[in-house]
């Protein structure tokens, strides 16, 4: 009886395969979303101090860098990930030549 075993990859081996590798795979795209929603949370406390100085410079400087946050994740999940699609990390291991051998062909 012939067992397939599946090598476990860490989150962050994969995260790294996914900077290397062709593709995105779902640890990656996961780290992505948790970095955008980290810089979110700093540019919503960074708007709500714009708006306790009362300067409207300072306004404008906190909603540019919220429009370019914002096109730029609208950017990766409409365009880059509809070209490239979630990859297993199995299959990024192979393309890199990372992947265990069965020498018992």
């Amino acid at each position: 009886m012939e067992k397939k075993q599946r090598s476990e990859v860490s989150s962050t081996e994969a995260v790294l395969l996914g900077a290397l590798a062709p593709g995105v795979n779902a640890p990656t795209w996961n780290t992505l979303k948790l970095a955008f929603l980290l810089l979110g949370l700093c540019l919503t406390f960074m708007l709500s101090i714009a708006f306790t100085s009362g300067q409207s410079m300072l306004l404008v400087h906190v909603g540019f860098l919220i429009v370019i946050a914002s096109s730029l994740f609208v950017l990766l999940n409409c365009m880059f990930l509809a070209q490239t699609g979630l990859v297993p990390v199995e299959t990024q291991l192979q393309e890199l030549n990372l992947a265990p051998s069965d020498k018992t062909k």
